[in-house]
């Protein structure tokens, strides 16, 4: 046995699945705008890949993520090839690494070079390149795979830091050609305007500026990319035009751009780490996000002598901050009460300063959270934020315990109506058991109102809540008996405003019915439930009659659900708010879409699996639906088509194993529109 061997292949495994999880979480990130992990997370798994990677590089593969630059171009916009890659920058997280740095630096250049640095906060945003031809802004694009991005020039028009002609003195001519790299951002105020926006539409909230910066920069209409308030910092030209970064920084200026007010030219690495050390603190309060800072040989001509390795340039490097930790103390539990009787925990902790603000409460999920971490009323607790907006609880100090810490009770009556609350079956959920908790009705109506249900734009949890209060309304029947004068009452509603909820309200009384079946919030019934409910049976009426048999024998329905929705009927409250929905003209029918029977998915079944490039997954199975087909959960031999996209699991193999025919999202599109 040869262990040398044994521990080289336990090694190269472990680089493989390694590299296929920065892969996972690069497509989530680039494309999806959607992480799962924080960049400190996913920055370790690139260190651990690159350890492995230089004890054996006659084994690094060409599609490594550290032997390209990362990212991918969406296909949803036209695709643009830079004049100049995009490189990325390696990552230091210490002094020391920095240091390193600076000695590569100089063994790469002659001696008695003078090094000087070009320190620079690095925004988090979306890196971007502007091309101004005579001076006149003719391109932008995301870096996409750094050397192909994604043509977002409508909407990069839209944001006023980024000037569409240059500024020029008087008489000067501007230049034939210019590349323009900066970032994207969205600023702090703008961020949390837009999430108080969506907020009370109902809408989910982005987790922080950056997603939101690189979700706003990528809507297909520039109209609400208009709306996002996003900015732009410029930090380079591509072949600069002048001797140095600085100078190219003061050109950028010049020309009318916006740089960061805190870059700044350092004579060396001692200099350079001091900026970061300052810096660190200062960056709690400025209105924009950032996670670092980056260092740049200032002379031009080094740069070049220097070059870069393929992946990112040797003159350059990132320093990411570690995630800000703090310690605090946690006070108390309290528990609330979701739309659906689940009550969750929330941590009420002394406040302390985080990554900028104030934190005083962080959640705790659930029961087996709480147990898990073994929290204690009374202990020190290390918090931080998840995605940097999100606070968590990370650990408790258990060393500083003092004997005063009491055990977290778990609640058995629920908090809002005094009811038994308790688990079911194997759900790690406390419910409340009463079918008329006050809770229930408050959560369930802005489900009720919100995006993916009847959509009542306006009428989000601040309306709502306000609504409640005054006894305005008490379920979601009411809110069709509501008049102009109603909503004149409320805070901050004027004329307008009022008269657009009216619309809305009164227009979602055309809503087909599926959307009004998501919107009651039966258990266990989502969005795809209540499509397969509506076309099943077409009508509420039919609907109500059905025996629980009839329910589970209806494809992907199943004998929960069905109990769950004779249960919901059988409940007299609910029926009277469906006369009443009816009595105010809600709609109660669901009229099938003309479809064309000769349509390649017409009467087939479709499961889709894995990630799709552009589409969401219950985008593309209501697309599918519109034109006839049957979307499935599960692969079966009835399975006519598998849409597989990345991370595609269990049901592509099943798939393969019973000779389904598989494609792919954009072999989908094309069959979709039957050509």
């Amino acid at each position: 046995m040869n262990l040398f061997n044994d521990e080289r292949e336990e090694l190269l495994k472990e680089a493989e699945k390694l590299r296929q999880e920065i892969r996972h979480h690069e497509y989530l990130y680039y494309v999806l705008d959607a992480p799962e992990i924080t960049d400190a997370e996913y920055d370790r798994l690139n260190i651990r890949l690159r350890e492995i990677e230089a004890a054996y590089p006659d084994a690094v593969p060409n599609d490594s993520p550290t032997q390209r630059v990362g990212g991918y171009a969406n296909p949803q916009f036209t695709e643009v090839k830079h004049l100049k890659p995009l490189l990325s920058l390696s990552n230091a997280f210490s002094a020391e690494e920095l240091r390193a740095f600076d000695t590569r630096v100089k063994e790469g250049l002659p001696q008695n070079s003078k090094i000087e640095y070009v320190m620079e906060p690095k925004i988090d945003g979306l890196a971007c390149s502007l091309i101004y031809k005579d001076g006149v802004l003719v391109q932008a694009a995301t870096r996409g795979d750094g050397v192909t991005g994604e043509n977002v020039t409508a909407n990069v028009r839209t944001i006023r830091a980024v000037p569409l002609k240059l500024k020029l003195a008087e008489g000067e001519k501007p230049p034939a050609l210019l590349d323009v790299r900066g970032e994207v951002y969205m600023p702090r105020k703008a961020f949390a305007l837009l999430n108080g926006q969506r907020t009370e539409h109902g809408e989910s909230e982005f987790a922080n500026p950056r997603n939101a910066a690189a979700g706003s920069l990528r809507q297909l209409d520039p109209k609400v990319t208009a709306n996002r308030n996003l900015s732009f910092f410029a930090y380079l030209i591509a072949d600069g035009t002048t001797d140095t970064q600085w100078g190219n920084v003061e050109l950028l200026r010049h020309y009318g751009f916006q740089t960061c007010q805190d870059i700044t030219l350092v004579q060396n690495i001692n200099e350079a780490i001091k900026f970061i050390q300052d810096f660190n603190e200062k960056r709690q309060n400025l209105p924009y996000d950032t996670d670092g800072a980056v260092l740049k040989l200032n002379a031009v001509y080094e740069q070049k002598i220097l070059g870069a390795t393929g992946k990112d340039p040797r003159w350059a490097i990132a320093f990411k901050y570690p995630p800000e930790q703090a310690e605090t103390t946690l006070e108390s539990i309290e528990w609330s009460v979701g739309r659906t009787g689940v009550l969750t925990p929330t941590a009420v902790l002394t406040p302390v300063k985080l990554s900028g603000s104030t934190v005083s409460r962080a959640t705790l999920h659930n029961e087996d959270f709480i147990k898990a971490k073994d929290i204690r009323i009374g202990d020190k607790v290390i918090i931080n934020k998840a995605a940097e907006i999100i606070p968590e609880v990370l650990r408790v100090v258990a060393d500083k315990r003092n004997g005063t810490e009491t055990e977290v009770v778990i609640p058995n009556t629920c908090p809002e109506c005094g009811w038994k609350a308790e688990r079911q079956g194997t759900e790690a959920a406390i419910r409340c058991t009463n079918p008329h908790c006050p809770a229930l009705g408050r959560e369930g109506l802005i489900h009720f109102a919100s995006r993916d249900a009847m959509n009542i734009d306006g009428c989000g949890p601040a309306v709502l809540n306000q609504l409640i209060d005054s006894k305005k309304i008490r379920d979601a029947a009411d809110l069709y008996t509501l008049t102009r004068e109603d909503i004149l009452e409320l805070d901050r509603m004027g004329a307008k405003s009022a008269d657009n909820l009216i619309t809305a309200i009164q227009n979602s009384k055309q809503n087909e019915l599926d959307k009004l079946l998501f919107a009651l919030g039966i258990r266990h019934v989502g969005a795809r439930g209540a499509h397969l409910l509506a076309v099943h049976f077409g009508s509420m009426e039919k609907l109500t009659q059905a025996t629980t048999k009839e329910l589970a024998e209806i494809e992907d329905i199943g004998a929960t659900i069905a109990e769950s929705i004779v249960t919901w009927f059988a409940n007299p409250a609910n029926l009277d708010l469906l006369e009443r929905l009816q009595a105010a003209g809600v709609n109660m029918q669901y009229v099938q879409k003309q479809t064309d029977n000769t349509h390649p998915f017409f009467g087939k079944t479709l499961v889709f699996t894995g990630t799709m490039p552009t589409l969401g997954r219950s985008e593309a199975q209501q697309m599918a639906i519109d034109v006839g087909a049957k979307c499935s959960n599960s692969v079966s031999k009835k399975t006519d088509y598998v849409i597989a996209g990345a991370e595609a699991g269990s049901k592509l193999t099943k798939a393969q194993e019973l000779g389904v025919k598989v494609i792919d999202e954009t072999e989908f599109l094309r069959l979709l529109k039957n050509k």
